[in-house]
């Protein structure tokens, strides 16, 4: 009986060695191998190796060696189809019965890897011709070398909708082969087949032995969309595949490391950089069976997204995914590039060893749910964080495995000790601000522990931070909001700064004050003149959100943004400074440091459009 290669290939993907052999031999982890006494000879001491991520087993004394299915049929005495059923059994796979049809699918399937590696050599023709220079000038201005262009076989595809067509027909190849390749598509109402990629750079993706499968292609100019990568076919499951395996495997193997990227670029810049374990899914979010094979690489791979919002939410969903998965030993690492920036970015700007300080800095899975959480809104109140440690809680009985899962139970439960013991440290209880619903009241001096502070550039136009004290004054209601981000500045100017704490200290001690009440305690502090300096027409004729009639809505929307501009980066800053401490020693100074910037930080993160606001003239 035979059974159809695609089908004992995901068998085998599907199973470690490790996981097969290691059911009938005592396996000790070896760097990335696994050793242990040989079952085919009598061995006294540990002369099997087994190697996951090349899928066989080796005795160094007798010179056995195979796959999964051998060692089946040689350890159990079975026949091939024998063992290939108990191990789709054991991977939950259906085995299939070969047909007549399928052979003519298995054979068609080693026709679409011939036309694809074909299209693969046109595309890197095209680049290298004439009408591939302006590709070949933004390769290069993106600092690729030509060996690194030569390395990934990057390519271009002219734009038109016949030039692929006419040469591959020209050359023998059916269109219907092309067209279930992906090379062209069929319009849906009729007509004649063009070009899937048109006017783009094309990357080839491999599978795991490099045969190219796939192509992704990155538009020249402002169309869209910006990437493209070839539609499923027989040969091409995006979700399985990661961009860049095939030329990352030796490196992973050597440096015990894997790198997960977001894009194309972001691979050949790292591999370019000096990072050649680096591999990226393809436009989607990291799958299930994406996680399964990096771990054939890496015990813990590291998640290095860009620095945007976009890049933080696919990292989230990386998490979520690998929760169920865990088992011992394995799991992810987390790190998080600085804001706006890629892989390429910092490399091509501060140097690979600034690279590898991220790499190092990278937090484990554990932590980085933890602040996911804690960013999901802030703990300032018994309310929010019952609502935290419920949420962590639930988080962790996503974990599969047992032990994994009540090692993370652990762990979680003792930092919840930790915050309220912190809690109760702090007079017995929570915060003046935060019994009143309101915000940290150790921002009043706008400091943080061990002495951080978040300092307004000089530069900064003292009109900037006199429209955020105009808009407190006019609508005291956000001080309980958005407290926490104003309190974690520092005015470059004396007088605006003593100013800011003022309003956040009335405000503590006189809670639901209106406009009017805290113009009158700034009036008994001698502080009339300056309250109508900032309700000036000179102050709040750039800004309308601020004016005493804009609504509430309109006042929250422009000051978040305001404060979003002048105050937000050195946040970040002192975020990912406060998250360093606390990952090096946890206590109870570094988590209120570390909660305190999360909430500050928080308040701007819903941050829109500053409304019938013009700083420009400021």
């Amino acid at each position: 009986m035979s059974f159809p290669p695609q089908f004992l290939d995901e068998l085998r993907t599907r199973l470690p060695v490790s996981e097969v052999v290691g059911r009938r031999v005592t396996l000790q982890r070896r760097g990335r191998e696994f050793i242990g006494l040989c079952p085919f000879h009598s061995d006294s001491k540990p002369s099997m190796n087994v190697v996951d991520d090349k899928n066989f087993y080796h005795c160094f004394a007798c010179g056995a060696h195979g796959d999964i299915i051998k060692f089946v049929m040689e350890n159990e005495g079975l026949a091939f189809p024998e063992a290939v059923e108990k191990l789709a059994d054991m991977a939950g796979l259906e085995v299939p019965k070969e047909t007549p049809a399928e052979r003519e699918r298995s054979k068609q399937r080693n026709t679409l890897h011939d036309v694809l590696e074909h299209a693969c050599n046109w595309f890197e023709q095209k680049l290298a011709g004439p009408g591939g220079a302006e590709a070949l000038d933004y390769l290069r201005g993106r600092g690729l070398s030509a060996k690194t262009i030569g390395h990934f076989r990057l390519g271009w595809a002219p734009d038109s909708r016949t030039a692929m067509t006419q040469s591959m027909k020209a050359e023998g190849i059916d269109e219907a082969l092309l067209i279930e390749a992906g090379l062209l598509r069929k319009p849906e109402g009729g007509g004649d087949a063009y070009d899937y990629f048109r006017g783009r750079i094309i990357f080839p993706i491999t599978d795991r032995r490099g045969r190219v499968i796939a192509f992704g292609g990155r538009i020249l100019g402002d169309g869209q969309p910006k990437y493209l990568n070839s539609p499923d076919t027989p040969v091409f499951h995006k979700g399985r595949v990661l961009y860049g395996l095939a030329q990352a495997r030796e490196a992973a193997r050597k440096s015990e490391e894997i790198i997960v990227a977001e894009g194309y670029m972001d691979v050949i810049a790292l591999a370019q950089g000096g990072f050649e374990q680096a591999v990226a899914p393809l436009g989607t979010a990291l799958t299930e069976d994406q996680i399964a094979e990096l771990w054939k690489l890496a015990n813990e791979p590291i998640v290095c997204f860009d620095g945007d919002t976009a890049g933080m939410r696919a990292a989230s969903r990386a998490a979520d995914r690998a929760l169920p998965m865990l088992k011992p030993g394995h799991s992810l690492r987390f790190v998080t590039l600085p804001q706006g920036q890629d892989p390429d970015d910092l490399i091509s700007q501060h140097g690979s060893k600034a690279m590898r300080d991220v790499l190092d800095g990278a937090v484990p899975l554990s932590d980085f749910i933890w602040r996911q959480e804690l960013a999901a809104q802030p703990v300032t109140t018994p309310e929010r964080i019952a609502d935290f440690q419920t949420r962590m809680r639930a988080r962790i009985r996503e974990i599969g495995e047992r032990t994994v899962q009540e090692g993370y139970a652990d762990m979680v439960e003792n930092r919840i000790r930790e915050m309220r013991r912190a809690g109760r440290a702090e007079s017995g209880g929570f915060r003046r601000g935060d019994r009143r619903g309101g915000f940290n009241s150790s921002y009043k001096t706008a400091s943080f522990a061990h002495g951080h502070r978040s300092t307004i550039p000089a530069v900064m136009a003292n009109r900037q931070q006199q429209i955020v004290l105009a808009a407190l004054i006019n609508h005291p209601g956000l001080i309980d909001e958005l407290g926490e981000a104003v309190g974690a500045l520092s005015f470059a100017d004396p007088f605006l700064d003593k100013l800011r704490q003022q309003i956040i200290e009335i405000a503590l001690d006189d809670p639901g004050l209106d406009s009017d009440g805290l113009i009158s305690h700034l009036t008994r502090l001698g502080l009339s003149d300056a309250c109508k300096g900032l309700l000036s027409g000179d102050t709040l004729g750039h800004a309308a959100f601020a004016r005493r009639n804009a609504s509430l809505d309109q006042a929250r929307a422009g000051l978040t943004e305001l404060l979003a501009r002048i105050g937000k980066s050195h946040l970040e800053a002192q975020l990912a400074d406060a998250e360093r401490a606390v990952a090096e020693e946890f206590s109870e100074a570094s988590w209120n440091r570390l909660a305190s910037l999360r909430s500050a930080l928080a308040s701007l993160n819903s941050s829109s459009a500053l409304e019938e606001t013009d700083m420009s003239r400021s």
